[in-house]
C-alpha cells in the first residue's frame, strides 16, 4: 500500500464532508488533489483493499428495521449460500465465524414489513434456517484501523 492509499484510508475513517464538492474537501484536509483522491478511492476499490465506498444509513432512523442475522451452514455448502444471502441488497457486512452458527451478516430494509419477508426469502433459496436476533438496546463503538 502506498502513501496516498494510507492517507485515503486513515484520512476518510472519521467521516466524509458533506457539501457541494464533497471529494475536494476532503482531497484538500488530505493534501491531495480530487482527482488523485477519486483514483486512489477506485484503486482501493478495483483492488478490494475496500470492499465498499460510501454512506452507513441507519434504517431504523429512515423508517426500516435493522436485524442481525445468523445461519448455520455445513462447510461444503457455506460459498453457495454466501452467494446467495450476498445477491440480496438488503444483506451487508456477510461473515464467517468459527461457531456452529458459522455466518453472520446485517440486514437492512426499507419497511419494517420487508424484514420478515426477506429473512423467508433467504430461508427457502438457501434452504437454512435464518435466526434473526433483532438490537434490544443500541450502542456506539468507534473503532479506526489505522494503516
Amino acid at each position: 500500500m502506498n502513501y496516498t492509499e494510507r492517507a485515503i484510508i486513515n484520512g476518510l475513517q472519521g467521516g466524509f464532508p458533506v457539501c457541494e464538492r464533497p471529494f475536494l474537501a476532503a482531497a484538500e484536509q488530505l493534501g491531495l488533489s480530487e482527482e488523485t483522491l477519486i483514483n486512489g478511492l477506485r484503486c482501493l476499490l478495483d483492488n478490494e483493499t475496500l470492499s465498499r465506498f460510501g454512506p452507513m444509513y441507519h434504517a431504523e432512523r429512515l423508517g426500516g428495521a435493522l436485524s442481525l442475522v445468523a445461519m448455520e451452514i455445513p462447510a461444503a455448502d457455506f460459498d453457495r449460500v454466501a452467494d446467495q444471502v450476498n445477491a440480496f441488497p438488503e444483506v451487508a457486512h456477510n461473515y464467517a465465524r468459527d461457531h456452529a452458527l458459522n455466518m453472520w451478516f446485517v440486514l437492512a430494509t426499507e419497511k419494517p414489513e420487508r424484514k420478515d419477508w426477506i429473512l423467508g426469502e433467504i430461508e427457502r433459496e438457501t434452504g437454512y434456517r435464518a435466526y434473526d436476533m433483532p438490537k434490544l438496546a443500541e450502542y456506539f463503538v468507534g473503532l479506526r484501523l489505522e494503516v
